[in-house]
């Protein structure tokens, strides 16, 4: 049946995706310079590409709506583009969208410096670290579908949890903290999809 209306047909769908590379342009270590990302990304087809902060966060839309395949691919071109071979974890829009909603420490503090988020790669479901967070307090760690939240009152840079998270979960994924997660669901809301 032809379209009517005199409108433009409309494109292929797309999903809007978030992608996190992990432990890029820190400390002066692991250069991926966001422009040279950009073009890696959009080389895989994928479009709508934007970079936000110097840290490796992208907005792109996708074809393939399953962020793990999406994860993959960017996972071999970054390897092949850049000495540093970042892991990359993605989620879809509505994904991060649940991961902002979830957050369950924004009832007792909505100081966005003490949140972070660590998005775990994979489909599986997150696990709790084996701790016991008592001698972490007042620091706070909560698992969600495949994220762990921590609520760190003095901060990331001090945080014996963040550390002990990293070596418990033996450094996969990648933390964003609080306000980095809000933009970059803002700008995925932003992109159309």
């Amino acid at each position: 049946m032809a379209a009517t209306g005199g409108g433009a047909a409309p494109g292929p769908a797309v999903t809007v995706m978030v992608a996190l590379l992990r432990g890029v342009n820190v400390g002066g270590a692991a250069r991926v310079p966001m422009a040279e990302l950009r073009a890696v990304v959009h080389a895989c087809g994928y479009g709508d590409v934007r970079t936000y902060v110097n840290s490796g966060n992208v907005v792109l839309t996708s074809p393939d709506p399953d962020p793990d395949a999406v994860a993959a691919r960017l996972r071999e071109a970054c390897a092949q583009a850049f000495p540093a071979a970042p892991d990359v974890v993605v989620r879809t829009r509505a994904q991060l969208d649940a991961v902002v909603a979830a957050n369950p420490f924004l009832d007792g503090d909505d100081d966005p410096t003490h949140h972070h988020v660590v998005f775990l790669p994979g489909p599986d479901p997150a696990a709790a670290p084996a701790l016991d967070l008592a001698p972490y307090a007042p620091e706070q760690l909560a698992v969600g579908d495949r994220e762990l939240y921590l609520h760190l009152p003095q901060g990331l840079g001090r945080s014996a949890l963040a550390v002990a998270v990293t070596r418990a979960t033996r450094g996969r994924g990648t933390a964003r903290n609080w306000r980095t997660v809000t933009t970059l669901a803002g700008l995925a809301a932003a992109t159309p999809g």
